[in-house]
């Protein structure tokens, strides 16, 4: 027998759902034939690599070791398909982006809007996840790129700096008793005895918040906690409560007013992340440049030195 994509195909799902049954289901196909199949496949290898004796169906041994290559084999191939249907004029293709969660309120509706501005043909399918598992998507192959902050980075990851990301006080425009109207810093010991809105521990910025309170031996009252940025912006608006949150979240609202603190919260940097000696399509060329562009023209604060931040050095991903 011929091996073919979909014998490998059959038998991954059957590993997945550990049932011939549910895997049958899934791959829309009858549960004979699929059993055929994974049998064919096991003569053509000359070795058992399922165990179907107890209730639920089993890898081998040999089985295990069988199909971690064929999830690579087929990983592979797919970067091909991506590789023959990139074009290199941008008049189609795709891009597998992911970015943490406060990016959502400021950054990616600039990006998108200029690379669909720019190149209309490429499809872009945007998602938010934490920092670990975007990483972690990165070198399974299940995303292009991601934006996050840099830092100790997962071996195989590659990283850029964009910008520095500062936070302050955010109150509402129409609250001139907070702070001072001349710009000048707000001592955070003032905060001791305020209502915050604050985000919930789902954000990694809630833990950079709470990290510099507790530095300065301040405990302001939490008075709403939020797993919304545009929830927490509604409130702040609305509200006498302030927020901690980017300043750049305040350039798209000009109902939000930003009190720096005195001492500053400490900087990020933003980074643009990608997987070591992936193959780079143009559409994550292209987005890559636009994102310097964008970050350039928007005047946000530029990175450090490479030398002067924690974890990897940056690279270029030009």
């Amino acid at each position: 027998m011929v091996l073919e994509l979909r014998h490998l195909r059959y038998l991954l799902a059957v590993a997945e759902h550990g049932s011939f049954t549910r895997a049958a289901e899934d791959l829309r196909i009858s549960q004979p034939t699929l059993s055929q199949q994974v049998k064919q496949l096991e003569r053509t290898v000359g070795v058992q690599l399922l165990d179907r004796s107890g209730r639920a169906v089993r890898l081998t041994d040999a089985g295990e070791i069988y199909v971690g290559h064929a999830r690579r084999a087929l990983r592979e191939l797919a970067a091909a398909d991506r590789a023959v249907a990139d074009v290199q004029d941008l008049s189609q293709g795709s891009l597998r982006l992911a970015v943490t969660p406060t990016f959502t309120a400021y950054l990616v509706g600039p990006l998108i809007t200029e690379l669909h501005t720019r190149h209309p043909g490429i499809a872009v399918d945007v998602k938010e996840m934490p920092q670990d598992r975007i990483e972690s998507a990165l070198l399974a192959d299940d995303l292009d790129l991601g934006i996050a902050f840099h830092g100790p980075h997962l071996p195989g990851i590659a990283a850029t700096a964009l910008f520095t990301e500062t936070l302050s006080l955010v109150t509402g425009a129409h609250r001139p008793d907070v702070g001072h109207d001349d710009g000048r810093p707000l001592p955070v010991a003032e905060l001791a005895h305020r209502h915050l809105a604050l985000l919930s521990g789902d954000f990694a910025t809630r833990a950079h918040i709470d990290a510099y309170f507790t530095q300065e031996r301040v405990s302001p009252r939490v008075a709403v906690e939020a797993n919304s940025i545009q929830a927490l912006t509604e409130i702040v608006q609305r509200t006498p409560l302030a927020t901690v949150l980017p300043d750049a979240i305040t350039h798209d609202h000009p109902s939000l007013r930003p009190i720096p603190l005195e001492p500053p919260l400490p900087q990020r940097t933003v980074a643009l992340l990608r997987r070591e000696n992936a193959y780079r399509s143009a559409a994550s060329r292209a987005f890559a440049q636009l994102t310097r562009d964008l970050v350039r023209t928007r005047g946000y604060t530029p990175p450090q030195p490479p030398e002067q931040l924690a974890g990897r050095p940056a690279v270029d991903l030009g």
